[in-house]
């Protein structure tokens, strides 16, 4: 019985369309700027309208192209005669190209305390400036333990000073808030002039 299963099974397309033979619809809405050369090869005036899902397939054939679904939702879907490899090669590239410039953003924290050393604040500086010219942003905050909660004013004069420190390299998303016992703020990397 394994056998019987797996002699039926059929692989799934690695794409999404309904292409030629595969489209269920009966009519579809015929798309795109190439109408009009395909009309020249198959002799017949192809303007964008609804057509005969057959009619349509034997119009791609007889030009070796393919009918693709490209709105499957519409009413009746919409579709394109196409060469099918070379839109999929494209839509990959593009897919390519846009996943290529959506960076992810790497976010890395400084943390101090409301009674940090100028040697502990000039090392975790050195670090944030390094992270800022990286393309990295900042999340810089002061934690208070305990009774430092007092010290409120004290934190924030720190996140201002590292700031102000920073303002060659970074740029800060808000002023410095507090979040339960902890004031915190976030730098984002300042935008690099095009040197022409």
């Amino acid at each position: 019985m394994a056998n019987r299963r797996s002699r039926n099974f059929v692989r799934r397309p690695e794409h999404n369309y309904k292409i030629n033979k595969y489209i269920t619809s009966q009519r579809i809405r015929l798309v795109g700027d190439d109408l009009e050369s395909v009309s020249a090869e198959v002799g017949v005036k192809i303007e964008p309208d609804v057509y005969n899902t057959r009619q349509a397939i034997a119009w791609a054939e007889q030009v070796g192209l393919d009918l693709v679904v490209i709105s499957p939702k519409a009413d009746p879907p919409v579709a394109r005669i196409i060469d099918f490899k070379k839109f999929l090669y494209q839509k990959k590239k593009k897919d390519k190209e846009i996943k290529a410039k959506t960076q992810k953003t790497v976010i890395k924290e400084i943390r101090f305390g409301p009674n940090t050393d100028d040697h502990d604040f000039e090392f975790k500086m050195r670090h944030a400036h390094k992270f800022l010219e990286e393309g990295a942003k900042v999340k810089a905050y002061v934690h208070f333990r305990g009774r430092t909660i007092v010290f409120k004013d004290r934190g924030e004069l720190l996140l201002l000073k590292f700031l102000k420190e920073l303002e060659e390299v970074g740029v800060a998303e808000a002023l410095p808030k507090m979040e339960g016992r902890r004031m915190i703020v976030i730098i984002q990397p300042k935008k690099k002039k095009k040197s022409n």
